[in-house]
This record gives C-alpha cells, sequence and structure tokens, in this order.
C-alpha cells in the first residue's frame, strides 16, 4: 500500500487528526488514504455524541473500548479519520460531526465539495 500525497482540502500539508488515539487508515494519526482505502477515511472530524451514537446504529462502534486492538473508544470532543461516505450521510440526516479541514485529505474533494467542508468547519 502506497500512501497518496498526503495533502489536506486547503491545499496544504496535512496535519495530524489524532494521536490518542491513534486513528487513520495506516494508524499513523493522520487521514491519509492510499488506492486501497475504499471506505475513504480521509475526514478528520471532532466526533460527537449523536454522531457516534449514529455511527453505531450503521454498524460501526467507535465508542466501544476494544482493548484487544488497543482502541480505548472514543467519546464527544475526540478526533478521528472516518469515511466520505459516512460523513456524507450523517450530514444528510443531520448528525454531521464538525471537520476539521487542515487535517482532512484532499481526496475528500472526490465526494465532498469544499464548500460543504467549510460549512461544517470546526474552529
Amino acid at each position: 500500500m502506497t500512501p497518496l500525497p498526503s495533502r489536506n482540502v486547503l491545499g496544504g500539508p496535512l496535519h495530524p487528526c489524532s494521536q490518542a488515539p491513534l486513528t487513520g487508515f495506516f494508524r499513523n494519526g493522520r487521514c491519509d488514504t492510499c488506492a486501497e482505502d475504499h471506505g475513504c477515511h480521509t475526514v478528520c472530524v471532532e466526533v460527537t455524541t449523536e454522531f457516534l451514537a449514529y455511527s453505531q446504529a450503521a454498524g460501526n462502534d467507535l465508542s466501544t473500548p476494544r482493548p484487544e486492538y488497543g482502541f480505548p473508544g472514543l467519546s464527544a470532543g475526540d478526533r478521528w479519520c472516518v469515511c466520505a461516505s459516512r460523513w456524507l450521510e450523517a450530514l444528510a440526516d443531520g448528525i454531521a460531526s464538525p471537520v476539521v479541514l487542515a487535517a482532512t485529505h484532499e481526496r475528500t474533494l472526490q465526494l465532498v465539495p469544499a464548500s460543504t467542508l467549510r460549512e461544517h468547519a470546526t474552529a
């Protein structure tokens, strides 16, 4: 797996999303991606309680600790690289978490317009 260039949706270098817990397709703390990342785990968000419940109901439980994988579980306010398509689904249902633009990979722009990301950016 060869990572794609690490650029963010603002056109600059991709910033880290979360080191604790360690996130990303490559578990390097960044929303880096590659051709094998079919889920496009490229959107860095600050998860909300509502988004965590939404994700769990959709079959991706991000809040339950999984010590066997070194995963402590997420809480509201944590940052995490999520699939662009899941973020869009949550947006359509009014539950999208705020986006960290500098830590969101430019590949996201293949699925989500920049204007939409900016509208939902965290300060």
